[in-house]
């Protein structure tokens, strides 16, 4: 009984995770550099791609038709960007996906700036190009005092 009781107190603990606001995710991605980063500008960019992606939920997660999951805020795939326990992956982001579910984000920004490198950049993520791309995205910052 008492094995039963740690594990299940375990679990509550592992992933703290965060629902962020519009608002609150502009800013934090604005303190995190990402304005401008590899010539996506406004955080406009990101929240839209973000929002689209995870609606702002840190434990997010997704699992694909070839097995893979993706993870996070960013939605960052274990086929390439992290280690899963259940999937093979190149971990070009060396880190652990389940890092990627926490309400620190500071690891999903490092691997999506990561990603964003890559000359596939932004289209690397399918929210981004569906719902984003191309489009006026003002109204993502709207009101967010930025």
């Amino acid at each position: 009984r008492w094995l039963l009781l740690l594990l299940l107190a375990s679990l509550t603990t592992v992933t703290k995770a965060k629902v962020f606001s519009r608002c609150e995710m502009s800013h934090l991605l604005l303190e995190e550099g990402l304005d401008g980063y590899r010539g996506y500008s406004p955080p406009s960019v990101k929240l839209c791609m973000a929002f689209y992606e995870s609606t702002f939920n840190t434990a997010a997660q997704s699992i694909k038709a070839d097995g893979s999951t993706d993870y996070g805020i960013f939605q960052i795939s274990s086929q390439l960007w992290g280690t899963a326990d259940r999937s093979p992956s190149d971990n070009c982001c060396r880190t652990a996906c389940r890092d990627l579910l926490s309400n620190n984000i500071t690891d999903d920004i490092v691997c999506a700036k990561r990603i964003v490198r890559n000359p596939q950049g932004m289209d690397a993520w399918e929210g981004w190009v569906t719902h984003c791309k191309g489009r006026g995205l003002s109204e993502w910052v709207e009101g967010c005092d930025l």
